[in-house]
């Protein structure tokens, strides 16, 4: 990409770097000439797309070498080794004849093996049936079949399976192999005097289901005169309240996440993932997510012919019900879904290359030609999406890679999707503004992950889940759900339950008031200039909500100092920081010129401002000094603060460093807690920064088990949150589940109380599903309960 760009003469860069949405064909269409010109550019395109090159279609050769390894891994009895090879061996395993089919048979059935020594035994079945779908002659699948059932203690279904491993096997050895294990579970059985329904081994659909449907009749789209449309509550909306549910026009998964979470429903891959039928690129969660992302069938049910002759027909009838129950996913149920990675799927390494976005732009224009049945117009295609974007906002060098990326994408589409769009600047430029509207509008998929808080176990040895954080693992595009706009205080919360969108409220929403989410920055996260500066960057806008058009005590002490006076809690802010908050001070001086009263200082005032910033309340005529307290006026010397702050960030470092690795030294641990003091003699009491050392302490003292010590850090970081964000906010939420799980250990009766908040602030944000998105939540609350007893 680097080389087409810079290849681009000068002046046609100028041109595209000054062009305006109007002037897109004219600038696509010299763009287009040009490179038809150019030998790089179609050797660029040709090394993306041709089939013989293409380094991610099936390649037997590579799945054998990887198969060969993992029996290695398996031989050993390095069974995790051996499961990740033959998963990997299985992107390349071809299933389009005969003799290609047999070696992802195999692959299957390895895979299987070593499910079963590592305990997981239910995938084990579900991997044979895969290897059963493809091969149904094919004894060893069998075999290993009846083996995992006999482990679950299903015999009946064990002994049907060795049957008909037994009549599939045509070497003398392997049939007395499978007769002395038929004995073996025979008399299991007679010992169990039990026995139990067959049962089909159907992988389930991966998406979870949900009970409560969006309240959407609630809230229509309307147009502001300033903001666009956005979303508007017909009525008084209650709490955590459901107001929207949709599923995604369009969506891809990030790549950084391409091992580890399905290709369509983007939940973790479990140990036994699928991989695509027709190219090594995805890995799919079950069959299902499988068949309607690629939208290909690969196997059907076999005839009685295909089996060996002399089977008992009740053997064969039973051959059938387990082949119905292993393809589930029936084609009929996804009439109604365009595949979105069928064009994708033939091997060219294109989808892997370009950029996410590109390649959902790819899947946007696929399912709209597909959705008006081929016969879509030219004028058409800008709009596919009916959304903003930003062109004419772009940076002169983003304006030129959206003009290559989209001829290189229609190119790409030609060769694997035989696009009948023609080539001209009028199309390509409409593929630039709709990659423009993906960047602007397109939202991020997002996974809750826990992770274990090294140092801390229970009485079994189990680690207690104590850090929760929010991960971006796909990126999708809602027509509707991006009719929402941003606030830097929102008042609904958008999360997603596989792909699907939902919109809840966080707080009562009066009739007439706008439902907004937060598109990432938020008041607390971050402070007004770095929340104004990002909102610019992606979306071209001067935020203007109500965490950024009136003064709150997060954006004052966030990065603030503190004052010079002993007992004083003012804040100090440098130059640049009182540019910013002076924006807002201005217009709105005169609305919190209120009178000063010893019940607004206990109760915090307007947002607790008042005793951190007393003076820029209660003066409208007030000129904002840097460096001086904005609560008694005491000029501050921050240059001196501001150095022995810089010499303490390697400290810092150090200490972060330590818990990455899970070993701190004792002295990069004592070092820290004089850094810790450091900050709270230099900083604003509500600065992040001390907020940030003291969980990092907490971890710390976790690793060393003072888990007493690591309560209290944890405790002074949380406090100092709630004053950054809110009480109620999710932020608060994960923090809690951390403390909770360290009070957990210390037999604590107060973890009950903790992991109570915490499960309420998730009920705000994520309502009934909150036991679905955090699915430990449940015990962790019964294990905290049972301290009350």
């Amino acid at each position: 990409m680097e080389r087409l760009k810079s290849a681009v003469p000068n002046g046609l860069r100028q041109e595209i770097s000054a062009s305006s949405a109007d002037d897109l064909p004219a600038t696509s269409s010299s763009l287009l000439n040009f490179f038809n010109r150019l030998p790089l550019f179609h050797q660029f395109v040709k090394d993306l797309t041709d089939p013989e090159t293409a380094l991610c279609r099936k390649d037997p050769n590579v799945a054998s070498d990887l198969k060969i390894r993992g029996n290695k891994c398996f031989s050993r009895g390095d069974h995790r080794k051996a499961l990740d090879l033959y998963t990997q061996a299985l992107r390349f395993a071809p299933t389009s004849d005969d003799r290609e089919k047999t070696l992802a048979a195999t692959l299957y059935v390895n895979r299987a093996s070593a499910l079963h020594k590592m305990g997981l035994v239910q995938e084990c079945l579900q991997d044979c049936g895969r290897a059963i779908v493809i091969s149904p002659t094919y004894a060893k699948a069998w075999f290993r079949r009846g083996k995992a059932n006999a482990s679950l203690g299903k015999y009946e279904e064990a002994i049907q399976d060795l049957n008909v491993s037994l009549k599939m096997e045509g070497s003398l050895s392997g049939k007395r192999q499978i007769e002395g294990e038929l004995e073996i579970i025979l008399d299991q059985h007679k010992l169990m005097h039990s026995s139990s329904d067959m049962s089909k081994q159907n992988e389930s659909d991966a998406r979870p289901y949900v009970t409560d449907e969006a309240d959407q009749a609630n809230v229509e789209c309307v147009s502001f005169s300033t903001k666009g449309r956005g979303m508007v509550s017909r009525t008084d909306i209650h709490l955590a309240s459901l107001v929207h549910k949709e599923d995604p026009y369009a969506a891809i998964i990030l790549k950084t996440y391409r091992e580890t979470n399905c290709h369509f429903c983007f939940i973790e891959l479990p140990a036994n993932a699928i991989p695509c039928d027709f190219c090594s690129i995805p890995l799919y969660c079950s069959r299902r997510c499988q068949l309607v992302s690629g939208g290909k069938v690969f196997c059907k049910t076999p005839r009685k012919a295909s089996c060996h002759e002399g089977i008992p027909d009740e053997l064969e009838k039973y051959i059938s019900q387990c082949i119905s129950g292993f393809s589930a996913g029936n084609p009929d149920e996804c009439t109604e879904h365009i595949p979105e990675h069928r064009h994708e799927c033939q091997g060219a390494h294109w989808p892997s290359v370009l950029p996410s976005d590109v390649v959902l732009a790819g899947r946007v224009i696929v399912k709209f030609i597909e959705q008006q049945n081929h016969s879509c117009g030219v004028s058409n295609l800008v709009a596919v999406l009916d959304l903003c974007h930003n062109y004419v906002h772009l940076p002169p060098d983003t304006k030129l890679e959206l003009h290559i990326y989209s001829i290189v994408l229609l190119n790409c589409l030609q060769n694997s999707y035989a696009l009948k769009l023609p080539m001209t600047g009028m199309i390509i430029s409409q593929v630039v503004i709709l990659l423009s509207q993906i960047r602007v509008n397109s939202m991020a998929i997002v996974r809750m992950k826990s992770f274990d808080m090294k140092g801390i176990s229970d009485v079994h040895g189990n680690s207690l889940t104590s850090i929760v954080e929010q991960v971006k693992v796909g990126q999708a595009i809602y027509l509707e759900g991006s009719m929402f706009n941003h606030s830097c205080r929102p008042n609904a919360h958008a999360y997603f339950l596989s792909r699907t969108l939902y919109v809840r409220t966080t707080e009562t929403v009066a009739s007439g008031s706008e439902l907004e989410i937060s598109y990432g920055p938020q008041v607390g996260q971050w402070d007004y200039k770095d929340r104004q500066k990002i909102l610019r960057e992606h979306y071209s806008f001067d935020c203007q909500c109500r965490g950024c058009s009136k003064l709150n005590l997060s954006d004052l002490s966030i990065n603030a100092y503190k004052c010079s006076k002993q007992d004083c809690e003012g804040v100090v802010l440098d130059c640049t920081l009182a540019n910013y908050v002076k924006q807002k001070v201005d217009p709105i001086s005169r609305v919190l010129s209120i009178p000063y009263t010893q019940k607004q200082v206990k109760n915090g005032g307007h947002d607790g401002i008042i005793g951190a910033a007393k003076y820029t309340v209660h003066k409208p005529d007030y000129h904002l000094n840097p460096h001086h307290c904005l609560n008694c006026g005491s000029y501050c010397d921050l240059e001196a603060a501001s150095a022995a702050i810089s010499k303490a960030q390697s400290c810092l470092r150090r200490l972060q460093d330590a818990l990455s690795s899970s070993n701190v030294p004792a002295e990069v641990l004592s070092n820290a807690l004089k850094v810790s003091n450091l900050l709270r003699s230099a900083l604003h009491p509500c600065n992040k920064r001390i907020a940030e050392v003291e969980d990092n302490i907490a971890q710390a003292m976790c690793l060393v088990g003072d888990l007493r010590a690591a309560v209290d850090h944890c405790i002074v970081s949380i406090k100092i949150l709630e004053k950054l964000y809110d009480p109620n906010h999710i932020v608060i939420g994960y923090e809690l589940v951390k403390l909770g799980t360290i009070q957990m250990q210390l037999g604590d009766c107060n973890a009950a109380i903790t992991i109570k908040r915490a499960s309420d602030i998730f009920s705000r944000h994520f309502g009934s599903h909150t036991d679905i998105i955090f699915s430990y939540l449940q015990h962790v609350r019964l294990e905290a309960d049972s301290l009350l007893l």
